[in-house]
């Protein structure tokens, strides 16, 4: 049995963060950063069995084209990643009640829908950058047994050598995306990549306001790192621990983003949601087609 400390369920029987109960959670589970756009893709949908929000995490089941799908907010940073994909996986392999893992397993599809900076001058703004692999700067996952066992080592230990990585900084770690979904967001206009999850927004993503950086020049370098055919494309900070928790605790995971801005160019848009609602679309109907 799981310990009521390890396990917390509120006096409803809703899991402790989230305030969801087991039954409330589809197999296609779409994750944004910003809780208002929740309300927009929930918008889309031709029906919705309920509504419910604690902190930062809002989520709303419903139905799009006659597929059940569940959109929620995570709020921003790989740290709250950590709480809504252990509380997901709970919530449909453990008996809350007892605080027992369920005998048969259920793997969820997991989608993050979000915005990003580019780091190619190739990349213009309003693309749809889909995360092949995600690269975390942020040591979150480090903290789990088997990370080796999910990683891609080759790629993480190339990454370092040309970074020149300094060890007083946490470890990079690379984590593919799930086979099945990527193969689904192949084609154009979709265009595939490497991510890298940023703990932070300013000095881990190489912006300077007051602070000068432990790494200057990182984002230089990264635009000309390759690896097997393979380039850096974008900055964010949730995908990769999307990608690691994910693979697991066998669910599917897949991170869809909208360049807002090119950190290369130097060019922006900061009127995109317009183009999100796109995005939104394009991935609802290549998810159920």
């Amino acid at each position: 049995m799981i310990g009521e400390s390890e396990l917390i369920v509120n006096d409803d029987g809703t899991i402790f963060h989230l305030h969801l109960k087991p039954e409330q959670v589809a197999g296609t589970v779409i994750l944004v950063g910003d809780p208002g756009r929740v309300s927009m893709i929930s918008g889309m949908f031709s029906s919705t069995e309920f509504t419910v929000s604690n902190r930062e995490f809002v989520t709303v089941t419903g139905s799009y084209n006659g597929n059940r799908v569940t959109v929620l907010s995570t709020g921003i940073g790989t740290d709250n990643i950590d709480i809504v994909v252990n509380e997901l996986d709970a919530l449909v392999n453990i008996d809350l009640g007892k605080r027992k893992i369920l005998p048969e397993r259920r793997s969820l599809r997991i989608v993050r829908i979000g915005t990003s900076g580019g780091l190619q001058g190739d990349t213009p703004v309003n693309s749809w950058i889909v995360s092949r692999k995600s690269m975390g700067f942020d040591g979150m996952l480090t903290f789990y047994e088997g990370l080796d066992g999910v990683c891609d080592l080759p790629l993480e230990k190339a990454f370092r050598e040309y970074i020149a990585w300094p060890e007083s900084l946490p470890r990079p770690y690379v984590v593919d995306a799930s086979p099945l979904l990527l193969k689904k967001f192949s084609k154009a206009p979709f265009i595939q990549g490497v991510n890298i999850s940023a703990p932070g927004f300013y000095g881990p993503q190489g912006r300077v306001l007051r602070l000068g950086l432990a790494l200057p020049g990182l984002n230089d370098r990264l635009e000309k790192f390759s690896f097997g055919g393979l380039k850096i494309t974008n900055y964010e900070m949730e995908s990769s621990a999307i990608y690691g928790l994910s693979r697991m605790l066998g669910h599917d995971a897949l991170t869809v983003c909208l360049l807002i801005a090119n950190r290369i160019t130097r060019g922006a848009n900061e009127s995109y949601h317009a183009e999100m609602e796109k995005l939104v679309h394009a991935v609802l109907d290549t998810l159920f087609e």
